[in-house]
């Protein structure tokens, strides 16, 4: 990624990346801590069609970064494979320097990488405040005996369970839908719904597989706002995907480019905005105009 990155008006929270060794850049501010996400020669076949090769991106611990690329380039094969819905092929996870070879999906999520979905997937007949405790179940610390009959300890972790649930709604003013059914929600609430139940799980690596599809222009405002107060208030990295160009450039301090699953550029929005092998492979041959 690139060493300088200029600030863009009313969004003086993004920060500049700054070279940590020769291989990777990370923000400024995380400079002085290890990465949270090492992705190293990662790839998965199908078959014999290879559709991610040789995959490498390092995240810094509080950075806000976009993956991008054309349909079928195998951006949410990525994902798949960070959370283990896919085993890797081949290659190396390092989350937060920890090798995730052989973790289980759930696995992942207690470890700390959580996600959303480019289709909403919420339980549309469960309220809002019950679709958030669901994000919460790995911090109930009574047992099922516990919950069977009812013991104080379990009225306990139920009452702390559901202020931290309104906690996490009140950050995406939700919380006065809370007793509404979750299907119920218009699209947009939807969407912040279902970060918000990610963060329920306390992660260190938020990813969000398309989160602005469907969204107004005024949605998509209120979405990136929300996604800097995420990492500015939780102290997470995010890692997107996304076709709104105009977001991913304004908000993502470092971008990765994807193309028939290989990478094939990194660096800051000015770095891809200019970059004639990502204008030509997903922006077009005379580039794009952002949205």
């Amino acid at each position: 990624m690139s060493d300088s990155k200029k600030r863009r008006p009313g969004l003086e929270s993004v920060s500049p990346v700054v070279p940590v060794q020769t291989t990777y850049y990370v923000p400024e501010r995380d400079v002085d801590k290890s990465p949270i996400l090492q992705c190293i020669n990662l790839g998965i076949s199908f078959g014999g069609l290879k559709a991610v090769e040789d995959f490498n991106l390092t995240l810094g611990r509080t950075e806000i970064a976009g993956l991008i690329g054309p349909n079928g380039a195998g951006k949410t094969t990525i994902f798949n494979l960070l959370t283990k819905v896919y085993q890797p092929t081949h290659g190396t996870i390092l989350l937060d320097g920890k090798d995730t070879a052989n973790m289980s999906t759930a696995q992942v999520n207690r470890a700390g990488i959580a996600r959303t979905f480019q289709n909403i997937r919420l339980f549309h007949n469960q309220t809002v405040a019950d679709n958030v405790l669901i994000g919460l179940h790995n911090e109930m610390d009574y047992g099922m005996l516990g919950g069977i009959l009812r013991l104080p300890g379990y009225w306990r972790a139920e009452k702390i369970a559901r202020q931290r649930a309104m906690e996490y709604l009140a950050l995406f003013h939700l919380d006065q839908h809370a007793d509404e059914l979750a299907g119920s929600l218009p699209y947009g609430a939807q969407r912040r719904l279902e970060i918000a139940r990610a963060l329920a799980t306390n992660p260190s690596l938020l990813l969000l597989d398309e989160p602005a599809a469907g969204m107004n222009p005024s949605e998509t405002a209120e979405l990136m706002e929300n996604i800097v107060k995420i990492r500015d208030t939780f102290h997470i990295a995010i890692l997107l995907i996304e076709h709104d160009m105009s977001l991913v450039m304004n908000i993502c301090e470092g971008i990765a480019v994807l193309n028939f699953g290989r990478l094939i550029a990194k660096g800051n929005a000015d770095a891809i905005r200019n970059d004639p092998t990502v204008v030509e492979a997903y922006l077009g041959r005379k580039g794009a105009k952002e949205s």
